[in-house]
């Protein structure tokens, strides 16, 4: 029902947001004698305000035309390797001589939980000058119709092992945030099945591992609940006329208020300060004002499958440091890893994982050598600058690319294969 409610809101306010898109063009026009005046920029900014706040953020663009390879402009095209239902794999392919020696290849599994991959952008425009990469655009719920199935934890987990095949051996992988638990567990049941595609290394980054160490306001709100309190008032149905019509999901603009709220005066101080730079014509800050939020403002569903399932597992129960998590009733052992490097990245000032939640895996893979292991933890910075901002390529992407080059150095050979 809020579903619905939400829907017709949306559509509701649509006379109203071109209203203010025509409002907004006539106080701008230069044929207006008042558009230069403090009134008219005022006026125009007030429409701006309204209609971004008011509109629905369709999927953001990666928009990554070219990168830098060995200090020359090459250009990059996006290619889909390989699909599922609720998930295309992407590939940045890079125009670089066929002859040159080849980079690493990483797989980015981007986070599934309210937006888009390209929340990543900066992330795979960091590592791209130095790798093959590929990443993890999963689909938004509410278009895949209900006759494509469920999609829940397991499923996840069976996308990355097939992406690994597909990718091929020797490759790297890379979870930010919540994509660490299934990325392990992933990985933790290729090396006991002693498939060859186990990746050489993985980069483990602001992820929910054992969220009983320093609890966040989001780990302790999970933990308070049971899991039929999630079921009753986050799960909702698509309303028609989307394709995953009658499919239950974690609407996005659920999951969008509830991250807002958390920090609502600095979203509050933030379209404050926008209305008046518009005001002052200040076009840099305004624009990067646009770029954040085109991007955080754009959300997407997830299949309630999935998303219960994970609360359940990661939050409530902490199945995975407990050692009783299953994949499709096999025993996810985390001392089978003993091949892949691994890397956990933290951020001091992280209110989403708190310091030491990822780092728990070096705790739990025992039989990890000891030189092949490493742990970061970044000063200064927050969730978000994890994986993005000044500090994450300057300080944090040169750490993992070298570890991706140590590993492949020091990679043991596979006992068995698949």
């Amino acid at each position: 029902m809020y579903y619905q409610l939400y829907e017709l809101n949306h559509a509701a306010l649509q006379p109203y947001r071109a209203l203010a898109d025509a409002t907004k063009l006539f106080f701008e026009s230069p044929f207006n004698p008042i558009s230069q005046s403090s009134y008219g920029r005022s006026m125009a900014a007030l429409m701006e305000l309204f209609e971004r706040t008011t509109r629905r953020y369709d999927k953001p663009a990666f928009n990554l035309p070219e990168t830098s390879v060995d200090g020359k402009n090459v250009a990059v095209t996006e290619e889909i390797i390989w699909q599922k239902p609720f998930c295309n794999l992407l590939h940045f392919q890079r125009d670089v001589p066929k002859s040159r020696a080849g980079d690493p290849k990483i797989l980015l599994v981007a986070p599934l939980s309210g937006h888009y991959a390209t929340l990543l952008r900066g992330t795979v425009e960091a590592l791209l000058p130095h790798a093959e990469i590929y990443i993890t655009d999963w689909i938004d719920a509410r278009m895949v119709p209900l006759s494509d199935g469920k999609f829940d934890l397991d499923d996840y987990i069976d996308y990355l092992i097939e992406m690994f095949h597909a990718i091929g051996e020797n490759t790297h992988v890379i979870a930010v945030c919540q994509p660490s638990v299934p990325v392990l567990a992933a990985v933790a049941m290729m090396e006991k099945a002693g498939d060859r595609f186990a990746p050489s290394s993985m980069t483990l980054m602001g992820g929910p591992i054992d969220t009983r160490i320093n609890p966040t306001a989001v780990n302790k709100m999970a933990a308070e609940k049971d899991i039929g309190w999630f079921r009753d008032n986050a799960v909702m149905t698509v309303p028609w006329p989307h394709p995953g019509v009658m499919r239950p999901v974690y609407p996005g603009f659920l999951q969008l208020s509830g991250f807002m709220s958390m920090n609502l005066d600095r979203h509050i101080t933030a379209h404050k300060e926008f209305f008046f730079h518009l005001v002052k014509e200040d076009g840099e800050p305004a624009e990067k004002h646009r770029e954040f939020y085109d991007e955080y403002l754009a959300v997407m569903d997830m299949s309630a499958e999935f998303y219960l399932q994970t609360v359940e597992t990661v939050f409530i129960r902490h199945d995975l440091p407990r050692g009783k998590m299953k994949h499709r009733g096999d025993s996810v052992d985390l001392s089978a890893i003993r091949n892949v490097a691994l890397l956990t990245v933290e951020g001091e000032n992280d209110d989403i994982s708190g310091v030491g939640q990822t780092e728990a895996a070096q705790t739990l893979c025992v039989n990890i050598p000891a030189g092949r292991r490493m742990h970061y933890l970044q000063p200064k910075v927050g969730h978000y600058g994890v994986f993005n901002g000044s500090r994450f390529r300057n300080e944090i992407a040169p750490r993992i690319v070298n570890f991706i080059r140590e590993s492949d150095k020091s990679a043991p050979k596979r006992q068995r294969e698949r």
